[in-house]
């Protein structure tokens, strides 16, 4: 069952920034963060039942949930999407998301591929920024450096990123993150913010 949705503060957006594993969103997501603009979104956290990485913390990195505490927020309609990548699920929040758009905040949300298409349908003024590696092979050396996956996870991730790939033309945007110039997709990302926030000062989303 969906809770009963409440429209947000004027001009307050929903931003998805989505791509394959080992793209770098959080990389650009970490760029935005220094820019003026960047310090006016609130950043959403992913619930997922993955456990955590070295170094991650519960609330920052994700919200980190059992299977059935997962299952739980997903049937009470509390995940604005649920998907599940490489075994895993992941989702949205609906209460951080419908919380920064009452305070008039831009909600920023990492999502995969799988999910940016689900939120689209609960969400469709969304603004959908898928993106891209400058090739398959950058995208393989860059997922090989984490060293957070086995051989044939990695495997799998490459296929998945093939068909992923496919679907950027579903994105209202394409932004390229070349090797090595985050500060530049960074820039892109902030571009389109700015355009989206001119074009409609006084739209209300609700959630």
């Amino acid at each position: 069952m969906e809770p009963q949705r409440r429209a947000g503060a004027p001009g307050a957006q929903v931003i998805v920034i989505s791509g394959p594993s080992g793209v770098g969103k959080d990389t650009i997501i970490n760029e935005l963060r220094r820019r003026p603009v960047g310090q006016t979104f609130h950043y959403v956290v992913t619930c997922t039942t993955r456990p955590p990485r070295t170094g991650e913390m519960d609330g920052v990195h994700y919200h980190f949930q059992s299977r059935e505490s997962f299952d739980a927020l997903n049937a009470a309609g509390e995940l604005l999407e649920a998907a599940t990548v490489h075994d895993r699920s992941y989702g949205t929040p609906r209460d951080e998301v419908r919380g920064a758009l009452s305070r008039g905040q831009d909600a920023l949300c990492k999502i995969d591929v799988q999910g940016a298409r689900s939120l689209r349908k609960v969400i469709p003024e969304a603004i959908l920024i898928f993106v891209a590696p400058p090739s398959p092979e950058a995208l393989a050396e860059r997922l090989a450096g984490r060293g957070t996956e086995t051989a044939d996870e990695l495997v799998t991730r490459a296929r998945n990123a093939i068909t992923e790939m496919e679907r950027a033309q579903e994105y209202d945007y394409l932004v390229l993150n070349e090797t090595g110039y985050p500060e530049e997709a960074a820039a892109q990302v902030e571009k389109i913010v700015l355009a989206e926030r001119a074009k409609h000062p006084e739209r209300r989303i609700s959630v």
